[in-house]
């Protein structure tokens, strides 16, 4: 894993440099509220250990949601992930655990627990992200969720472009009419699933059985095995 760890490092720092109006960075900034006094550097190091263990090993699938939500990654620094699946998420990738940045009790979202049933279900690696990699809010309302606008995103494509050049995926797929839009805009191609929110679980579910070809329901209540 040493070999990439200079590269992985090198494409969190890229991150957490990234600096928008209304729009909070996990692995630069600290919310007062819910954050411990080194959150940022705590996040910071879990999506390091994530993309180095997925360099090591490899990932046929990139999974690209719109952008991060308050209850799951600005907590987490990880996409689509919340801290109830921290735990799931290192044991995905073989890393050591991975550590919570806040204070209090672990929160939950609901996109997140639909995503790892799948996720357990499918039983490989999949590397996780948005195409807008922060957490945009509304002003004044740092704890909303708001769509990133397009020059927002254009900002960042240069993120986007450095993964997947670092991940070489054989598949990239867009979680939603939006993340979908957004690639296209960034002329990025990929597959498409609906999104599990609002009123989109079935469906959500159906895309992914048919994009890996899974023969029978999925298992929603096995857990996630140690990927080699």
């Amino acid at each position: 894993m040493a070999k990439y760890s200079a590269t992985a490092r090198d494409f969190v720092r890229l991150v957490a440099d990234l600096r928008f109006e209304n729009a909070f960075n996990p692995y630069a900034d600290t919310c007062h509220d819910f954050d411990q006094p080194n959150a940022a550097a705590i996040r910071r190091e879990n999506l390091a250990l994530v993309l180095e263990a997925a360099l090591e090993r490899g990932v046929g699938t990139v999974w690209v949601a719109r952008d991060l939500g308050y209850r799951g990654g600005r907590r987490t620094g990880l996409a689509l992930t919340d801290e109830a699946h921290l735990e799931a998420h290192g044991r995905m990738f073989g890393t050591c655990p991975l550590a919570r940045s806040t204070r209090g009790p672990a929160v939950a979202e609901r996109t997140a627990t639909i995503i790892w049933r799948m996720l357990i279900s499918i039983q490989q690696p999949v590397f996780l992200w948005n195409v807008f990699p922060l957490h945009p809010h509304e002003a004044s309302r740092p704890m909303s969720n708001r769509c990133h606008t397009r020059a927002e995103r254009h900002a960042c494509r240069h993120v986007m472009v450095t993964l997947l050049e670092l991940l070489e995926p054989r598949s990239i797929l867009a979680i939603g009419r939006d993340a979908t839009l957004a690639l296209a805009d960034l002329e990025i191609k990929a597959g498409k699933v609906r999104h599990p929110s609002y009123g989109g679980q079935s469906e959500f579910i159906e895309g992914i059985r048919r994009h890996y070809g899974l023969p029978t329901a999925p298992d929603q209540t096995g857990t996630l095995p140690l990927f080699a």
